[in-house]
């Protein structure tokens, strides 16, 4: 049975949607107060009422840009008034458009790195201190299996911020140790969120096929891990990469699975 996390302070950036607002939902529904951050308001009060409603903790959001400086400086201070300071911060932002690398634009570039790179590095940035004071320091990176294990065609920049974020938190996992913060990472595969029903079901069953387990994680999965993470129990486990992606990168060919059934 883990220690119970209830009533301690955590942030979940891009928490407002997806595997984000799956995070959150797992904090709240352990008694965690839970600050999550988005740029769409009907989206971050819909989801601060739901979540709020699972748990003895709270849910609260705040609106802006992940990648300005002044937006997580406005997050950190804000989790601090609201939840009385931090003590996990779930780096979860990120965006994925699709671009070949050969047309590929510096604009689109720039977009990529500034959210899912320069914007992790800001919100880690912004609340050292917090995290510094409390007991129970833990920040938990949202990466990839794209770009650290796999490729995908049209997602060069995606799969290269995503790899940056694990060199980030080799080092970060390090210069953080001597304040008791713990730096760690999910790696998610083919998750099952709200844009995925808009493919139609032909799309999500050939995803399916690829998986070993023969099905999408949910968001929860992803929560659960870094749950875990964020647990007393794993406060001697630091500096690591959590792959949750039902095997789908264990088989080399599509041809192992079909000897499996």
């Amino acid at each position: 049975m883990f220690t119970s996390i209830a009533g301690r302070s955590v942030i979940v950036t891009g928490g407002t949607k997806g595997i984000g607002k799956g995070i959150a939902r797992v904090f709240a529904k352990a008694g965690a107060n839970v600050l999550i951050t988005g740029r769409d308001e009907a989206s971050a009060v819909a989801a601060a009422a739901e979540l709020t409603a699972l748990g003895d903790g709270t849910v609260t959001y705040l609106l802006g840009d992940i990648s300005q400086k002044s937006h997580n400086e406005e997050m950190a201070a804000t989790a601090i008034e609201r939840n009385g300071g931090i003590d996990i911060l779930c780096a979860n932002a990120g965006i994925f458009p699709g671009a070949p690398f050969s047309t590929m634009s510096e604009a689109d570039m720039d977009l990529v790195f500034d959210t899912n790179v320069k914007g992790t590095f800001l919100s880690v940035q912004s609340c050292l201190p917090a995290l510094t004071d409390s007991s129970h320091g833990r920040i938990i990176l949202t990466s990839s299996i794209t770009g650290p294990v796999t490729g995908f065609p049209g997602w060069a920049h995606y799969g290269a911020s995503k790899a940056a974020q694990l060199g980030f938190m080799r080092t970060a996992a390090i210069e953080f140790a001597h304040r008791g913060i713990t730096v760690n990472a999910v790696l998610p595969g083919n998750i099952a969120t709200e844009g995925l029903a808009e493919m139609g079901p032909e799309y999500r069953a050939s995803m399916e096929s690829s998986i070993p387990l023969r099905r999408l994680g949910e968001v929860d999965d992803i929560g659960n891990a870094a749950l875990f993470f964020a647990t007393d129990e794993a406060a001697y486990v630091t500096g690591q990469a959590l792959i949750i992606d039902g095997g789908q990168i264990l088989p080399e060919s599509l041809a192992a699975l079909e000897v499996t059934e």
